[in-house]
């Protein structure tokens, strides 16, 4: 008989993953948890329970060295796929209905959000990724943007924990405020449903504020919020612009940038100054949820596949949301201070006013 044949070596994917298995875990078991409490308490969610919880913990005991890997890996790579995932609740033919009307009240509420935190954030000193993912999260769908925004511009994590706290807090307030203000404005169903979907960030959010003035404002809102979500897409490439730019200037090129000596994107010519490579600014999750969102549109999903699908895009961006929190510097919360809660006030009127006024221009109100 011959010699016993050695047992091969694990490859390095093979490793990796084992590496990574007990963090992913621990995010996995915070998320569980964090569900849990969102299915007790429908208003907080399972995402904001999440990145509490994980706050909490690393209060508590920071996680040990091996935990690490896996709790990067759920808070980028897991909370990219749930951005994929997110496009399965589009309807493109949906939203080409409903844009038509809603197009100038939600693009004029995302254009005065994020000028206001571009102004007021700098006014009241707040640093420059902290104003954005609150000025994204306010003007678009909450922590679903803050997911998308956060690996484009590289936020650290107490920036999204404080963040998406913030517009939580928003939101808890315009479901007890905007059906108490539809009423004394007397705004129609419709009304009240674009008013809601453009003016309240969380799906969950804006459910219980529009299905609490009428069933057809529900729906109406529903359909808003999602055409909304597109809006992720121009906005990410536009930070992904400016991102890249900024470390072209600072000349690190950024994450991706290509290898001037090598001759490839990025490198240029003598005497050429810095260039972006166009195809590089896309990140690779927002053609996965076109992709998606088209697929769906087409019929390609079946009925009875959207509410597993839609539970698991809420669970992912909890497991990502909980490692966030597990891996968030206490510290950098605590020297922010109050401003970002002042601007996430200051963004949330904005917005409301705005909605309003542009429905009073447009004659949709």
């Amino acid at each position: 008989m011959g010699a016993p044949v050695a047992a091969a070596p694990a490859g390095p994917w093979s490793r990796r993953l084992v590496d990574r298995l007990p963090g992913l875990a621990v995010a996995v078991a915070v998320a569980s948890v964090a569900t849990v409490v969102g299915g007790w308490f429908p208003l907080v969610g399972g995402p904001v329970a999440g990145i509490v919880i994980g706050v909490a913990l690393a209060a508590v005991r920071r996680p040990a060295e091996r935990l690490k890997p896996g709790i990067t890996t759920a808070s980028k790579f897991v909370l990219q796929l749930s951005v994929v995932l997110l496009g399965c609740q589009l309807s493109l033919t949906q939203v080409v209905r409903v844009g038509g009307s809603s197009l100038p009240v939600m693009l004029g509420s995302l254009v005065a959000c994020l000028a206001a935190a571009y102004f007021v954030g700098r006014r009241l000193g707040i640093g420059r990724d902290l104003r954005t993912l609150i000025g994204v999260g306010t003007s678009i769908c909450g922590a679903s943007a803050i997911a998308a925004v956060t690996p484009v511009i590289g936020a650290a994590s107490a920036e999204v924990a404080y963040a998406v706290s913030t517009i939580f807090l928003f939101n808890i307030a315009a479901v007890l405020v905007f059906p108490v203000l539809g009423h004394l404005l007397d705004m129609s169903q419709q009304a009240f449903g674009l008013f809601a979907g453009t003016a309240v960030n969380d799906t969950s959010s804006v459910v219980a504020a529009a299905a609490t003035y009428g069933d057809e404002a529900g729906q109406y809102a529903v359909v808003v919020k999602l055409t909304r979500t597109l809006l992720i897409i121009p906005i990410c490439l536009w930070l992904a612009a400016l991102t890249k730019r900024r470390a072209l200037a600072a000349g690190t090129g950024g994450p991706g940038a290509g290898d001037p000596g090598a001759g490839g994107p990025g490198a240029g010519g003598p005497g050429a100054g810095p260039r972006l490579n166009v195809l590089k600014l896309v990140p690779w999750f927002l053609v996965g949820f076109l992709l998606t969102a088209l697929v769906n549109t087409l019929g390609l999903i079946p009925d009875r596949a959207h509410p597993g699908l839609t539970t698991l895009c809420v669970f992912m961006i909890t497991v990502a949301l909980s490692a966030i929190g597990l891996t968030t510097d206490l510290r950098g919360l605590r020297r922010a201070g109050p401003r970002p809660l002042l601007l996430g006030a200051c963004l949330w009127v904005v917005v409301s006013v705005t909605s309003l006024a542009l429905q009073y221009l447009t004659s949709s109100l």
